[in-house]
């Protein structure tokens, strides 16, 4: 048994693109910013910079940022929104069943695992059919390999109850609707409720998550690899993030599942209702980053190493895998070199144990150049998040491996405000207190035969 969130289908090794070629070749446009109208001028938009927390020294340094961001991603900043972290199954799916059940006209799920999930006595499968009877429009797109094992009676159940269900990429070839790709799979978690709520992050719908006392639970699968399931017996806790957005930035969660129902062939469908006006609901900037392999420049990474680049006084990252290109980890290095506080939070335990393995044959390089690592004990390390100079975040379904470079169809959405800065920072911090910190010393006198087990697993980093 494996993992319920890595896709491990691996039939051939790619090529990770040149990031820094890239960034050093491309000329930054200045930033426009969205509003609920249309663009922002220049002097709006940084009135809305610093709205969001950005002081003007910040704004002009973060500026060629914004612009390669925006370049790479092809979707605006879009201001005025609203956002709410969500930690962990039980508070997330409470969320969730809460959008779903206000909704009045659609609901749109697109996940790697779909599973019959239950909140407060209330089954997932119960609640879209009902809102399905009741006139509500509900979309389903879930991944062939990551719900191998969901029972085929729960989507039946669905099926029956009008809901309409699309796969990705069938891993059987008699059912491919288009060109037979394995290997790329569906690792987005997106729900959307009538086009102005979006909830987005690593959780999948998954009985995983269900939680037995204030964390998500499973069963640790044994050895590396994916799409399998765990199990809520004999339990290890999981710890994961969910991001709640409720404003304008939610039109690009729905243009996203849109273009994949789209290009998976799935039935027309009515567009009537799909982006309502909108209001400014708060005062975040929000830009939802969709990457895919169709794209020559994996659209998250790029932007992750240009925040990088800009940084100068801290970067928190939380990782599930840790197994990030070149380009990355040179970035991470060259940023505590230069004096910016970079933080490591990653798993000390997997189901996967050759990406912990392969993590730590970099502890080295990165404590050499004064890298904080972190390494998590006591539950699983599942979230997908970064917190940068405390006005940039990021949280998304991106791990920090190849496969999400390569494979994978991921989203991330990037957030410019203190308001959700301060909160991840906050998780950041509580999270790390409890959790071991390597030391230098120490890690030099580690055993040769753990010694050994990193250099090999570091050859296997691009299957991971």
């Amino acid at each position: 048994m494996t993992h319920p969130d890595r896709a491990a289908c691996i039939v051939g090794v790619s090529i990770v693109p040149d990031f820094e070629r890239f960034l050093n070749s491309h000329v930054a446009r200045l930033t426009r910013i969205m509003g609920v109208r249309g663009p922002l001028s220049m002097r709006k938009s940084r009135k809305v910079l610093r709205r969001a927390g950005l002081d003007p020294a910040a704004i002009s340094a973060m500026e060629r940022h914004f612009a390669i961001e925006q370049a790479i991603a092809e979707t605006p900043l879009v201001a005025g929104n609203k956002t709410r972290l969500l930690r962990d199954g039980e508070e997330t799916f409470r969320a969730m069943f809460a959008a779903i059940t206000a909704a009045k006209d659609h609901v749109h799920l697109e996940y790697y695992i779909l599973e019959d999930i239950e909140s407060d006595g209330m089954r997932l499968s119960d609640l879209l059919v009902s809102k399905a009877r009741a006139g509500v429009a509900v979309h389903v797109i879930y991944d062939s390999f990551g719900c191998g094992n969901t029972p085929d009676a729960f989507f039946e159940k669905l099926a029956a109850g009008a809901v309409k269900l699309l796969s990705f990429n069938p891993i059987n070839p008699l059912k491919a609707k288009h060109r037979y790709k394995p290997n790329d799979r569906d690792h987005r978690k997106i729900l959307i409720a009538d086009g102005r709520i979006g909830i987005v992050g690593g959780i999948n719908l998954s009985t995983t998550y269900i939680s037995t006392g204030g964390r998500g639970v499973g069963k640790s699968g044994q050895g590396g690899g994916a799409g399998g399931r765990v199990t809520a017996e004999a339990a290890d806790s999981w710890r994961d993030t969910d991001l709640e957005i409720t404003g304008p930035a939610v039109r690009q969660l729905q243009t996203l599942f849109l273009k994949q129902w789209a290009a998976q062939h799935g039935p027309p469908l009515s567009h009537a209702n799909f982006h309502p006006p909108m209001e400014e609901s708060g005062t975040e900037v929000v830009r939802i980053i969709g990457s895919t392999p169709d794209h020559h420049m994996p659209r998250y990474y790029v932007t992750f190493l240009s925040a990088i680049r800009n940084a100068d006084k801290k970067i928190y990252v939380m990782a599930a895998y840790f197994v990030p290109p070149r380009a990355l980890r040179r970035g991470l290095r060259q940023a505590a070199r230069r004096g910016v506080d970079v933080r490591l939070l990653l798993p000390g335990k997997s189901d996967a144990s050759i990406a912990v393995a392969a993590q730590r044959s970099y502890y080295s390089s990165f404590l050499r150049a004064g890298v904080k690592i972190y390494e998590v004990r006591d539950y699983i390390q599942h979230t997908k998040a970064v917190t940068i100079d405390g006005v940039w975040t990021a949280v998304g379904s991106s791990n920090l491996d190849h496969r999400s470079v390569l494979f994978n169809d991921e989203v991330d959405a990037v957030v410019l405000g203190t308001d959700t800065a301060d909160a991840m920072e906050k998780l950041f911090l509580e999270d790390s207190a409890s959790a071991l910190e390597i030391a230098r010393d120490e890690w030099r006198k580690r055993p040769w035969k753990q010694r050994i087990y990193e250099f090999f697993a570091r050859f296997g980093e691009k299957l991971l």
